[in-house]
């Protein structure tokens, strides 16, 4: 009975653990036109055109109106906007639109930046995760270069003991 109790406590335990590392990091989800140097990312309030994007959902939101509008694409007003050349904001916290008023005053200073380092641009093998990052597919390649060496490992120790055990 204690057996069972302790295996049911360490498959909850993982079970926790691996639900706090999906919250945490999530690089994958982030656009190679955000900023380098974070693991987690909710949001990106983009100055230049007073916008909010929601990393996970790939959702923009953006007053409209008088009301506050979300949408997986930037109105027409905003179609020569540059990703590349703005400069984007990390905001963690559920909502910020309903606290615009101080993003909007503490970051207008912000507007027409474009001196932050990009993922795009980085050479951290962190960011090759991203399917947009221009070394993704060498990554990709070597992730799957390194299973194949490591399969093979197996297979060769494996065979070693296999080969031992008809000699007996």
């Amino acid at each position: 009975m204690r057996y069972l109790f302790a295996l049911i406590v360490t498959l909850f335990l993982a079970n926790i653990s691996n639900a706090q590392i999906d919250l945490n990091i999530n690089l994958g989800s982030q656009p190679v036109w955000g900023p380098t140097g974070y693991d987690h990312v909710e949001y990106y309030y983009l100055p230049d055109i007073e916008t909010y994007y929601h990393v996970p959902q790939h959702r923009y939101y953006y007053y409209n109106n008088g009301i506050w509008i979300h949408s997986t694409n930037l109105p027409s007003r905003y179609s020569n906007f540059d990703y590349y050349n703005s400069y984007k904001v990390v905001v963690n916290e559920r909502e910020p639109w309903h606290n615009h008023k101080t993003y909007k005053q503490k970051y207008s200073s912000y507007k027409g930046r474009n001196d932050q380092p990009l993922i795009r641009d980085s050479r951290d093998s962190k960011y090759y995760v991203i399917e947009k990052h221009p070394e993704h597919n060498n990554w990709v390649k070597e992730q799957n270069n390194k299973k194949s060496n490591q399969n093979n490992n197996k297979n060769d120790k494996q065979g070693k003991h296999d080969n031992s055990k008809n000699k007996k």
